[in-house]
């Protein structure tokens, strides 16, 4: 293999794939980045076999062929180069010379045909959205996903897609969030599986503002197709949780008894505020809603106490209804409207955050000492 690369190419096919890759693995060719050079690109793969992430980049390709290099070492000394010119030649002991400039370096790798295949996915299962919108629903969820282990299920997100609507939805038991997106999804594409948070993290990660996303499924693996405006091209492998998603409709309240206006980001932050006066054994916050008004005390006895009010639409009965403050801040900061509205029923029972849009987001009540 013998290729010229700019800096910028390499730097950005590496920083896209090299996150997966575990310094703690029994398996050496895990550690490396396969470098597959062909037609003007080069194709950077990593994998840790649960979730594998490859990046395709513009390069000058003189002899076309592949390898795989340690990719925390190659990262470093690309990163640290001066000039913007690197060319690298692999003999056939997979042996890489990488040239710039003045800077010449020797890395010791190990043959393309030892790292894993990627799978293949027949495309009936497929749908094609755009980045920014999967981004938002990502991020609108991902705050709730599980991170009990006993309840595997829960560890990741669940995605069905159906009825040209595809639907996120996060739960660790103690609260859910739902967001849907409409979408055009052919007959046979209809479907439904679980992404866990590893693969979900890389995702949001990867996600630009621009430029679609195809997203295709089999039983037990899915793949996430990025196309970008600097004609990087990265695809995202992930097993796929295996097992049943538990019925999450039966937890959404069919019915409430307020609809409470609130200015988001006033909201948010004086619950920021309550949260610091609370403690590992006192970690509740309780909402007192009266005529016009809201206060939010946070008490400890190891800490002290905190009193914030608020000046809000309420016309109902009196109502005090504590939640663990973290519970409501996650969704608050994860959204982006500037009022959101609290669905109550009564102190026991699970309340509800909603926008003027297709989110909601069940939080389950604490009890009020």
């Amino acid at each position: 293999m013998n290729l010229s690369i700019s800096k910028e190419q390499i730097l950005g096919g590496l920083q896209a794939v090299q996150n997966i890759v575990s310094g703690r693995t029994t398996l050496p060719i895990l550690s490396n980045v396969l470098l597959k050079a062909e037609k003007g690109r080069v194709e950077l793969t990593a994998t840790d076999l649960d979730v594998t992430i490859a990046c395709s980049v513009e390069a000058e390709v003189k002899k076309a062929g592949a390898t795989t290099m340690p990719v925390k070492k190659l990262f470093g000394i690309v990163r640290e180069l001066n000039g913007n010119d690197i060319d690298i030649e692999t003999d056939d002991k997979n042996i890489s010379s990488v040239r710039c400039g003045p800077s010449f370096y020797k890395i010791n790798g190990l043959a393309a045909e030892e790292f894993p295949p990627l799978p293949a996915f027949k495309d009936d299962k497929k749908v094609t959205l755009q980045q920014e919108n999967v981004k938002a629903m990502l991020g609108k969820t991902v705050f709730a996903v599980s991170t009990d282990e006993s309840r595997y299920v829960l560890n990741g997100i669940f995605v069905s897609l159906k009825d040209n609507k595809m639907t996120m939805v996060a739960t660790d038991g103690r609260r859910l969030a739902l967001v849907d997106e409409e979408v055009d999804i052919a007959e046979k594409s209809s479907g439904e599986f679980i992404i866990p948070a590893k693969a979900v993290t890389e995702l949001n990660r990867l996600l630009q503002d621009k430029g679609e996303i195809e997203i295709k499924f089999g039983e037990n693996q899915a793949s996430f197709s990025l196309k970008d405006e600097k004609d990087f091209s990265i695809l995202l492998i992930t097993k796929l949780i295996e097992g049943n998603y538990p019925n999450y409709r039966q937890v959404i309240p069919a019915e409430t008894k307020e609809r409470i206006p609130l200015g988001r980001e006033e909201f948010l932050q004086a619950l920021r505020r309550a949260e610091i006066m609370t403690s590992e054994k006192a970690n509740s916050v309780k909402l007192a809603f009266g005529k016009n008004s809201l206060a939010i005390t946070a008490n400890s006895p190891e800490v002290g106490e905190a009193r914030e009010n608020l000046a809000v639409n309420y016309k109902g009965k009196e109502l005090a209804i504590a939640f663990n403050p973290r519970y409501l801040i996650d969704p608050l900061a994860a959204l982006t409207e500037d009022e959101v509205f609290f669905e109550l029923i009564d102190e026991l029972s699970p309340g509800v955050l909603k926008i003027n849009g297709p989110f909601l987001y069940v939080v389950m009540p604490m009890r009020l000492s």
